[in-house]
């Protein structure tokens, strides 16, 4: 079903008529189709897959597929870090997925990276390495936002019937686990357990011997305990569930459970069915099997081979613990759920998955009451913030909208450090932003955000500093420099946390003055310690955009 198509139940849906909290036009407007594609670097392959996106429907058609497995995940034992040879194969991999991008002339290619490189400790440096060698901005995801995008491309190819469906989807590195019923998702959850980081460091015998079987099996189900039980916690009584199975452990299972019973692969897989019983017919077989025997089962390619057993278990078990009998198999995931959410972002899609447009601003929200933000400043600090960004916009700084988002996340949590300690809380903010797995964002607009609540006090950005290290680029430097001083002075109009300041009007006398006149709440109230505070914090703000700033009580 295209992603287009209206649920029966719309109009029930919470989020529908939810004005987003930074006011940002959402209203739709006409698009040529677009050609895009959407690269996985994940812990096992490389993957790709090119569309063309049709807004006036809106939806997206696939038009082609790439994948090589370059195992990322087989990382140094000793050290942790990605292996050389295994780089280069991926920066191999990746370039070639630009040649066949640019021959279908995709308008733009969005890539992401999952558990291998964001576990290693050389990750952010492989990133680097991408950046420079192939002038390609990989974004590196946490598994909470992983599970969301495979939930977004789940159901851009399923249909739900606003009924609970729970998704699983096996990667090398980790599982992810989702449920949901064509809105809110309900439950998501990574779990570090996947196919080849289970073979590598369970599996040493082949075939496997019972010893193995036995011990990777408690493993499994003892990682799988906490997740299973919140999961089963967001069902409602007597709910009724259907499970769907996504990556290539689930296909391959599928394909050859088909070519065995009815003689034929179907094409596509999608809506196939897959007994639990047949999983454990195969489990048993797999684990009887060493690897050249398995490398002659039809369907089975000879890498798949390699990791089929420890694919398999983690299904069987996720299925016996759950107690469903039955998997649906779904073939978009990730990658979709890539292109989905870049349509989402660009504001093409209004119907069932609405919801996914504030997103970011609930997950901020969300994030602002667990550390028990003082909200009534916090959001001052933040409508101070927008407002000096929309009235410099052009002449001190050329922003996107983009970058509004991302500060005024930085503005809403900027003192969320104050949950550990008032000392150095700026330090705090910058740890528990950068942990807090916030959804919707990817992993270097998390860097930023939390870099400019880093900086909303003392000392101003410095390379010397490890948290502006972490920034990738040096625009993202410059962006989180910018930024960082507008929060400063939106931060200082409000020292007594009292709201004394209404409004803000910025006026440019002069290329070489910014004049603000500040309108008090109170009409006797000489705001002098907000003004003082201004004071004491403007220089880095008039270092930044070389621009004297002078203040009016009016």
């Amino acid at each position: 079903m295209d992603i287009g198509t209206r649920s029966s139940m719309e109009s029930s849906n919470l989020y529908s008529n939810q004005r987003s909290p930074l006011g940002a036009d959402r209203s739709k407007v006409a698009e040529p189709d677009r050609i895009l594609a959407a690269i996985d670097i994940g812990t096992n392959s490389i993957h790709m897959v090119i569309v063309q996106v049709l807004p006036s429907l809106p939806s997206f058609t696939i038009i082609a597929r790439e994948r090589d497995t370059v195992r990322l995940g087989d990382r140094c034992f000793q050290t942790g870090n990605l292996k050389p040879e295994l780089m280069d194969r991926a920066i191999a991999a990746l370039r070639r997925c630009q040649q066949l991008a640019a021959s279908y002339n995709a308008d733009q290619l969005i890539a992401v990276a999952t558990s291998a490189v964001r576990e290693a400790n050389n990750g952010r440096e492989f990133l680097q390495r991408i950046q420079t060698e192939l002038n390609l901005n990989v974004d590196l995801i946490s598994g909470q936002e992983e599970a969301r995008r495979i939930y977004l491309g789940v159901l851009s190819g399923m249909e739900f019937n606003n009924q609970p469906h729970i998704i699983v989807d096996i990667g090398g590195g980790s599982t992810e686990l989702i449920l949901g019923d064509n809105h809110e998702p309900r439950f998501l959850s990574s779990t570090k357990v996947g196919a080849v980081r289970l073979t590598a460091e369970y599996v040493k015998t082949d075939p496997i011997s019972n010893d193995e079987f036995q011990y990777l099996q408690a493993y499994i189900q003892g990682m799988w305990s906490r997740p299973i039980e919140e999961l089963k916690a967001c069902l409602g009584r007597g709910e009724i569930v259907r499970l769907i199975g996504t990556s290539g452990t689930i296909e391959t299972l599928a394909s050859i459970h088909a070519r065995e019973t009815l003689g034929l692969v179907p094409s596509p897989l999608t809506g196939y069915q897959l007994p639990r019983t047949a999983i454990a017919e195969m489990l048993q077989r797999f684990s009887t099997l060493n690897y050249q025997q398995r490398c002659q089962i039809p369907g089975l390619s000879t890498q798949r081979a390699e990791i089929i057993t420890a694919g398999t278990m983690i299904l069987h078990q996720v299925m016996t613990m759950l107690n469903l009998d039955t998997l649906i198999v779904g073939e978009r995931a990730l990658r979709e759920g890539i292109i989905v959410d870049w349509m989402l972002a660009h504001g093409l899609i209004e119907d069932r998955l609405k919801y996914q447009e504030s997103i970011r601003q609930r997950s901020v929200l969300s994030i602002a009451q667990k550390y028990q933000l003082e909200m009534p400043y916090a959001d001052r600090a933040a409508t101070f913030a927008l407002s000096i960004f929309d009235q410099t916009l052009g002449k001190l700084h050329h922003s996107t909208e983009n970058d509004r988002e991302l500060l005024w996340a930085a503005a809403l949590l900027h003192n969320c450090g104050v949950f550990i300690s008032h000392s150095s809380h700026h330090k705090h903010s910058y740890y528990m932003i950068r942990n807090a797995e916030l959804l919707g964002f990817t992993e270097s607009e998390i860097e930023i955000i939390a870099n400019i609540a880093r900086y909303h006090r003392k000392a101003p950005p410095k390379k010397k500093h490890e948290s502006y290290q972490n920034l990738m680029t040096k625009e993202q430097r410059s962006l989180v420099s910018a930024l960082s001083a507008i929060l400063r002075v939106a931060v200082a109009l409000d020292r007594r946390h009292l709201g004394a300041i209404k409004a803000i009007h910025c006026r440019y006398p002069n290329p070489t003055e910014l004049h603000l006149d500040l309108t008090p709440t109170y009409a006797k109230d000489d705001c002098a310690l907000e003004l003082w505070s201004l004071d004491q914090k403007k220089e880095v703000f008039e270092q930044e955009f070389n621009i004297k700033l002078i203040t009016h009580l009016i």
